[in-house]
């Protein structure tokens, strides 16, 4: 017997008081908090809960009653269904303001330790099509409206998208007209190798099925100007494939490095996987400027079709350069870089240090980051691929030298308590704690705080029109 669904209430005339996280506004009914998104602080709503937990409530927003004076209208006509830039109804100077709260009441809340005034958050140069890369799924069975239910109904040929996941629904897309999300050619090579593959009778994946020849389309681009275009098949239908790919490298010949991979796997996940170069050099290069002093260094970094890169180009190097400031770096120091993926901060910060330790989890990308040490001519950073709460102890301490600063820049889930555990009792003079989550952040900074001061803390904006926000912070050693 199916269980029957609980009686969820509805909250009338509810005003809409914060924007919290995962990008959902925030109301109080009844000492109950309500999570909705796709509005904004100062509307006046209907609510229809959907979920019920002991503390809070989800729901959505079925009649506004009054409109806030901090909303704008979205560019995009997906927006509402993507759910992919849940903010773009926000003023980009009010997302600015919620992502500075953001990180406050974290620190506030969850670190409860002290800090100084937040510096001003660092505004995006680009509000839009800020993205390097950017990652879109075929499918045979489009999500037609935001209120359908009924798409298998649908004409087979209507229902083939290229577009991105409904949010909590892993076997529907929404079909992308127009992305503002990564500049053009990106939009015009997805709807090109859609109608064409529409046209020549290709297969779209269904992923209930695990069948289909088309999985994925990913695209990354430089500052510079270069493109990667990469197609992931599900099978290895010769023929089919060289017909689209012979059609992409004729259509768009500014494309700089096309491949494709044949991924047989469930998941999407291309880390694993070989991709084979069809047309061009099997990378693209990004550039960086270092400011040493009065000299400025160019860096190169050599991004291949598994390489990670910050998303955001610009902002990276505006991070990386609040990274270089707040260590006040002595030419005499060892560094130890954790969590450096492929290298791009220890890359950023050799010129000004005697030696780095860099430490990283994914061996492909140590690979990566010491191609791009030898492109740039660095010779004193050394790397190093492990578990970090197994590589960090005594002995390497012992082996390397012991750090004078240590940079960290963790996944979201922040740092094991084994690691921050390492941290202490090396106790270096400085750390510079760079994060995309603020939660986590704190968490961590308070497990330190006996021992380490809050100096400075610096917002970064890396994604606009999304709840993110990248997060700097100074620590320094309360005792010599």
């Amino acid at each position: 017997m199916r269980r029957r669904k609980p009686n969820l209430p509805v909250f009338e005339n509810v005003e809409i008081i914060d924007a919290g996280s995962e990008g959902k506004a925030v109301a109080r009914v009844d000492d109950k908090v309500i999570f909705i998104p796709y509005v904004v602080p100062g509307d006046v709503v209907d609510v229809k809960t959907t979920k019920k937990k002991k503390s809070f409530f989800e729901g959505k927003a079925i009649k506004i009653h009054k409109y806030s004076d901090l909303r704008v209208k979205p560019l995009c006509s997906h927006f509402g269904v993507c759910g992919g830039c849940k903010w773009q109804n926000l003023s980009y100077e009010k997302q600015l303001f919620y992502k500075q709260k953001q990180v406050f009441d974290n620190f506030t809340r969850i670190g409860k330790f002290e800090f100084p005034e937040i510096l001003p958050i660092i505004p995006s140069e680009n509000q839009y099509y800020y993205r390097n890369k950017i990652e879109f799924t075929f499918s045979n069975k489009k999500w037609l409206t935001d209120l359908s239910q009924e798409t298998t109904e649908a004409n087979e040929s209507t229902m083939n998208g290229l577009g991105f996941h409904i949010p909590g629904m892993y076997n529907r897309i929404v079909d992308i007209d127009r992305c503002f999300l990564q500049k053009d050619p990106t939009n015009e090579i997805r709807l090109a190798i859609k109608k064409f593959a529409i046209e020549n009778n290709l297969s779209f994946y269904n992923i209930n099925k695990w069948e289909g020849l088309l999985r994925n389309l990913i695209i990354r681009n430089t500052s510079c100007g270069e493109l990667m275009v990469i197609m992931a098949f599900r099978h290895n239908e010769k023929e089919n494939i060289k017909k689209l790919m012979d059609f992409i490298a004729e259509k768009f010949p500014e494309i700089t490095s096309l491949m494709y991979v044949i991924n047989e796997k469930k998941n999407d996940d291309l880390s694993d996987q070989k991709p084979v170069l069809f047309k061009g050099k099997g990378f693209i290069v990004e550039k960086m400027a270092v400011n040493i002093g009065t000299e400025i260094k160019t860096l190169e970094f050599k991004i291949g079709p598994l390489s990670f890169f910050q998303t955001n180009s610009l902002q990276a190097n505006k991070l990386y350069e609040t990274v270089l400031n707040f260590a006040e770096f002595k030419s005499d120091e060892i560094v130890y870089d954790l969590y450096t993926g492929t290298g791009t901060i220890a890359n950023y910060i050799s010129f000004s240090v005697k030696k780095v330790i860099a430490i990283e989890y994914v061996e492909s990308s140590v690979e990566d980051a010491k191609v791009n040490t030898k492109l740039n001519k660095i010779t004193n950073i050394e790397f190093f691929a492990g578990v970090m709460e197994k590589i960090l102890n005594e002995d390497f301490f012992e082996k390397h030298g012991k750090p004078d600063v240590i940079i960290t820049d963790p996944p979201r889930a922040g740092m094991h308590d084994k690691v921050i555990k390492q941290i202490l009792q090396v106790q270096p003079e400085r750390i510079v704690y760079v994060s995309c989550n603020p939660a986590t952040q704190a968490r961590d900074i308070a497990l330190m705080d006996s021992y380490y001061s809050v100096e400075k803390v610096q917002p970064v904006d890396m994604f606009p029109q999304t709840h993110h926000v990248e997060n700097v912070v100074l620590l320094k050693r309360k005792f010599r």
